[in-house]
């Protein structure tokens, strides 16, 4: 590596190190339904199925939204203008493919007005209602309704009636540029745990990882970042060094951070196979890991 290369590499870990994870106090994080992973054989009679979007999940509590990690947002004061008490469980989504451009927006301290209007929450569930998904599908969308709100969406839901219809699903949706589907069982209540009640389908898997410290490029990549070492919430350490973009290798994500990174399974040690970096996930909180008995 020359001279004018290790600058431009240690000012790029510099702006690393000094980029904030996040640029708000968290809270404790709010009690979210959390996601499994689909697999065949569930019943998909008992289940809705939507769209998974690619943005920053929200929750609004009927006064103030906040991400998924317990941070509180600052949208403009005419974005949630109106909105109702009612706790509502979606998603800050500026389109499809345009993850980062949602994640920049609602990040902001303070709110850019032009950016907010390409935002839309994707509403999907109403954590404080006491009945079950059929029933909160119906209220969320009979609420938003009333609510007449251009950018807050009701998402809407539909019935897939086997496996093999449920992929040609997925690789339809996928095609337009999707992440993948959503299915949310009609008879389950709203509780704060991770499980068959809500499930996600994609053609591919993703995990998150912390992480450790950088490796510096070579070649083509010199002068820059080559690769990161990241732990996963179990303790399993490993190399992540494709799916960069140029610009994410001379800014890379800062030491301490989480990203998502997709996976083609694992292997028998059980680290990742195929590993790609995905996304940075300031919002990430890793669940505490279960008490040996």
């Amino acid at each position: 590596m020359n001279c004018t290369s290790r600058r431009r590499f240690l000012a790029a870990l510099a702006g690393a190190f000094l980029c904030p994870v996040s640029t708000f106090a968290a809270e404790a994080p709010p009690a979210l339904m959390l996601a499994g992973k689909y697999r065949p054989g569930l019943d998909l009679s008992a289940y809705w199925v939507s769209e998974k979007f690619d943005g920053v999940r929200g929750y609004w509590d009927g006064q103030r939204l906040w991400t998924r990690g317990g941070e509180p947002l600052s949208p403009p004061d005419w974005f949630i203008e109106g909105w109702p008490a009612t706790p509502m469980d979606g998603e800050l989504w500026a389109g499809r493919g345009h993850f980062e451009e949602a994640s920049g927006t609602v990040r902001q301290r303070q709110p850019d007005d032009q950016a907010w209007r390409r935002i839309r929450f994707m509403v999907f569930d109403l954590p404080a209602h006491p009945g079950v998904f059929d029933e909160r599908m119906q209220a969320y969308h009979a609420l938003l309704q009333r609510l007449g709100c251009e950018w807050v969406v009701a998402v809407p839901q539909e019935k897939v009636t086997d496996h093999a219809s449920l992929q040609r699903r997925l690789k339809a949706i996928v095609r337009a540029g999707a992440e993948g589907l959503m299915l949310h069982r009609g008879d389950s209540l709203y509780r704060a745990v991770r499980g068959d009640d809500l499930v996600k389908l994609k053609p591919f898997d993703d995990a998150e990882a912390k992480v450790l410290s950088y490796v510096p490029g070579k070649g083509r990549h010199a002068g820059r970042m080559g690769a990161l070492w990241v732990e996963t919430p179990e303790g399993l350490r490993f190399r992540l060094g494709s799916g960069f973009t140029d610009a994410q290798r001379e800014r890379p994500p800062s030491i301490g951070s989480w990203v998502t990174y997709r996976h083609h399974g694992l292997h028998d040690s059980g680290l990742p196979r195929f590993a790609a970096f995905l996304r940075e996930r300031p919002d990430f909180r890793p669940q505490p890991m279960p008490t040996p008995p």
